[in-house]
């Protein structure tokens, strides 16, 4: 939308004010107009809104046919931006329309004193202005708009900034020095040489655009083991795209082989109340049906939160009176890994709680869980820590470096584990959605303090042994609403919560809004959505009808309803249940409807 009006108008207009002398330094009559898409008619294009905040909606308008609307969420204020040419020592006019609670608009990097202006409660359009002053070298300024921790979507449209226009911005040279690090069995480092007045980075894997970066490095994830792989980056600023770097290929490592490959291409995890009733009756292990690939045993339990000494034991038979002898229960677990069957050891659940808060608690750990393992002949590991197992602590905000005893010590407790059995090692993890998608928005205690320092908190741990996991299957029940990719929030029982929460995880997201710390996708081969087997079994139960489409969105792109997903991944693992009793004790129906699931 062009906002500039013709001099002749413009005096026309001044004279019927009272002559010459109306006008003002900030506002000359031939100044042009310098904001980009100011009214939002192409998109976001020219603009940048962090952490994703950003939508152009057709609804409500100020002009035109668009207009921005921005969430904020966690420790991001959905701040839009745009940086213009300005000329040395000029006067310049910022307007803008708004709508909504806690909204500003203003500029920075003037050179002389950045401006802001706001409006704490706008329910229809409100015009806001301000005017500010460049600096004797200064050529460049961001203007910018963004909402307030914690409220509402806001809403904004016709921005504008007219004073003398500077110098055009050119395109940046394509960046040099791209180098690849030393790769893992699913990432690889990649650095390059700073390019002037770029404002961010491309990173391509092949053809695909794989991440955006403001500084000059990035990891690119989510890759296959022993694999070859060719990367490029290109300089991004407001007058477009450099070409593309010189290209530099890096090779997987094979990373002891993929620990998911002993499952089948789609799979059913289920956890067995081995220790205990629950209102669901005893399930003897010779009973579970072959639906199941993966029977997680419930629970190992500590002797004491920070104690690290797991201990396992079948349930009583004063409880269940069906219960199996020792020598049964471990001649059926060795019949079902005859049939290909992986069954784990499930540690922790709603009432065993871990704290390994010291070294001796991990070492404790490690002890105690081997031993199980090697009493009951298991295949693996399944991490099931709720409540207030893991939290960060105060300054801990990086997943990608944890600092906290309780995350350090588990990630070298399961490594340790690892290594002691080898590839063949089955590693599963069950987190809350609070402990990971919730992430998105908040994570631990926050820059300044008083979150809830669980927030998230599962974040560090599964990226740091994203190459050892060979199943991520997070509860989806028992939550709360969830902000998505989308910057909506999604609530459990239908397959609309399964699809966000899940693209979440298969696409990867900043955590706290922090586009410089993206959490990044899972393989999809290591994800399984969990569900609750029955109504009884769990809030956020799911009917079979909505489990399909659930699948069908994620895997076919069919069924989605009003989300879009960010990919499709027909090689999605599966589903998980809590529980193969609770399954039972309503007629098989979560296990008979996956066993009826066309794939493809």
């Amino acid at each position: 939308m062009d906002r500039t009006r013709p001099l002749t108008l413009l005096l026309a207009g001044v004279l019927a004010a009272g002559g010459l002398a109306a006008l003002t330094p900030v506002a000359q009559a031939a100044d042009p107009e310098l904001a980009r898409n100011g009214g939002f008619e192409s998109g976001l294009d020219g603009w940048s809104c962090t952490a994703g905040s950003g939508v152009v909606v057709s609804s409500p308008v100020h002009g035109g046919t668009k207009a921005l609307r921005a969430t904020p969420a966690g420790n991001d204020n959905a701040r839009c931006s745009q940086t213009v040419t300005v000329k040395p020592n000029s006067d310049y006019t910022l307007s803008g329309w708004v709508r909504g609670e806690y909204v500003y608009l203003g500029a920075s990097g003037t050179g002389t004193t950045d401006v802001s202006t706001w409006t704490r409660t706008a329910p229809d359009w409100q015009r806001l202005t301000t005017t500010f002053r460049t600096g004797a070298s200064t050529t460049s300024a961001t203007i910018h708009t963004h909402g307030w921790y914690g409220t509402a979507a806001y809403h904004a449209d016709d921005l504008s900034l007219v004073g003398p226009g500077g110098a055009p911005v050119e395109i940046p040279a394509a960046p040099a020095g791209l180098t690849a690090g030393t790769p893992t069995s699913s990432t690889v480092p990649l650095t390059w040489a700073a390019v002037p007045g770029a404002t961010s980075y491309h990173v391509y894997r092949g053809a695909s655009r794989i991440l955006t970066v403001s500084g000059t490095s990035a990891a690119a994830s989510g890759l296959a083991p022993a694999s070859s792989y060719s990367f490029q980056v290109s300089a991004v600023n407001s007058a477009g795209e450099s070409p593309k770097s010189a290209a530099v290929t890096a090779t997987t490592t094979s990373g002891g082989g993929n620990p998911g490959a002993q499952l089948p291409a789609h799979a059913l995890v289920g956890y067995l109340h081995a220790g205990f009733a629950n209102g669901s009756g005893y399930t003897r292990m010779a009973d579970v049906p072959d639906s199941w690939d993966v029977i997680n045993l419930a629970f190992g339990e500590p002797t004491s939160v920070t104690s690290g000494d797991i201990r396992f034991s079948l349930c009583p038979a004063s409880e269940c009176p069906n219960v199996e002898s020792m020598a049964d229960f471990k001649a059926a677990i060795k019949a079902k890994q005859a049939a290909g069957k992986k069954v784990l050891i499930s540690i922790g659940g709603q009432n065993g709680q871990v704290q390994l808060a010291t070294t001796a608690a991990r070492d404790t750990f490690v002890s105690s869980v081997s031993k199980i393992i090697d009493e009951y002949g298991l295949d693996g590991l399944d991490i099931d820590f709720e409540g207030h197992s893991l939290s960060l602590q105060t300054g801990d905000t990086d997943f990608r470096s944890p600092t906290s005893p309780v995350i350090v010590n588990l990630i070298q407790a399961v490594k340790t584990l690892k290594a002691e059995y080898g590839p063949g090692f089955v590693l599963t993890m069950a987190p809350e959605t609070f402990f990971v998608q919730l992430g998105y928005q908040y994570y631990g205690s926050g820059p300044w303090g008083g979150q809830d320092p669980r927030a998230g908190a599962y974040l560090p741990v599964i990226h740091a042994l994203r190459d050892d996991l060979t199943l991520l299957h997070v509860q989806d029940y028992n939550s709360g609403p969830i902000m998505g990719l989308d910057n909506q929030y999604h609530s459990m029982g239908g397959a609309d919560f399964h699809i966000a929460m899940t693209d979440m995880l298969l696409t990867g997201f900043p955590v706290a809004g922090n586009t410089d710390r993206v959490f990044p996708p899972l393989r999809p081969e290591q994800v399984a959505i969990g569900l609750p087997a029955s109504p009884q079994a769990g809030n956020g139960h799911t009917t079979p009808a909505e489990v399909n489409k659930a699948l069908n969105c994620l895997t076919r792109q069919t069924d989605c309803g009003t989300y879009r997903t960010h990919g499709t991944w027909p090689a999605l693992r599966g589903l998980m249940t809590w529980s193969i009793n609770w399954d039972r004790f309503n007629g098989w129906e979560f296990s008979r409807n996956f066993d009826a699931y066309r794939w493809s």
